[in-house]
């Protein structure tokens, strides 16, 4: 792991750490765009169809991605950088399991995965740990498997640093990608890529929403 790499997930998890009760009172479940909802139930029957193996929900914060697959029928859990969110999602979720760990370096099995959901999680990884991403995705699905990804985008890449939010001092880095940046990733890292999606701001939603299905052959 680079230093670079080391540096980011250190203060991405201070970050969550610090704002999790509020970021989960901001954002509690049943407030996933409809559009969005119907991806995900898309991504659930592409999983199953395919076998048994689980899904990880990775960047799970509050668990409610992680729930939402379960109600599908999906066998799931959930993983995410920040012990604080992983406490709050047990919480909230007792009958689902979370742990602490890095989308970079997963602690699995080469190909142990049906799927891989990330929902507005890899918006705080650059383009280094972005790729190293990928490739953890590449290696823990099944052949077959399926990743989708979620994101804010833009038209443009672009970066946003934030020193504050919800009152709290951080350090947090957000990326934002096109689609097509992402999907270069995934099939840069031996994914072929099935689908992408870009809609429009809803509600208070301030930058378009980008989706990226990919699958190991």
């Amino acid at each position: 792991m680079s230093d670079s790499t080391a540096d980011f997930l250190r203060t991405t998890r201070a970050a969550y750490d610090a704002i999790a009760k509020d970021y989960t009172a901001r954002f509690p479940a049943g407030e996933i765009h409809p559009l969005d909802r119907a991806l995900i139930s898309g991504f659930a029957e592409l999983v199953t169809a395919n076998g048994s193996a689980p899904v990880a929900d990775l960047g799970s914060g509050p668990g409610h991605g992680t729930a939402l697959l379960h109600e599908r029928g999906v066998p799931v859990f959930g993983v995410d950088l920040s012990p604080a969110m992983v406490n709050l999602a047990r919480e909230a979720y007792p009958g689902l399991r979370f742990h602490v760990g890095s989308m970079t370096a997963l602690d699995l099995p080469d190909a142990s995965l049906g799927g891989v959901l990330a929902l507005y999680s890899t918006i705080h990884l650059p383009d280094e740990g972005l790729r190293t991403a990928c490739a953890e995705f590449r290696r823990t699905l099944v052949p077959g498997g399926h990743a989708l990804l979620c994101f804010q985008s833009g038209t443009a890449p672009g970066r946003l640093h934030l020193a504050e939010r919800f009152g709290q001092e951080i350090d947090l880095d957000y990326y934002w990608r096109t689609p097509e940046q992402v999907a270069g990733a995934l099939t840069g890292a031996g994914l072929d890529l099935v689908a992408t999606a870009l809609r429009e701001p809803a509600g208070e939603e301030t930058r378009p929403r980008g989706w990226v299905l990919a699958r190991r052959g």
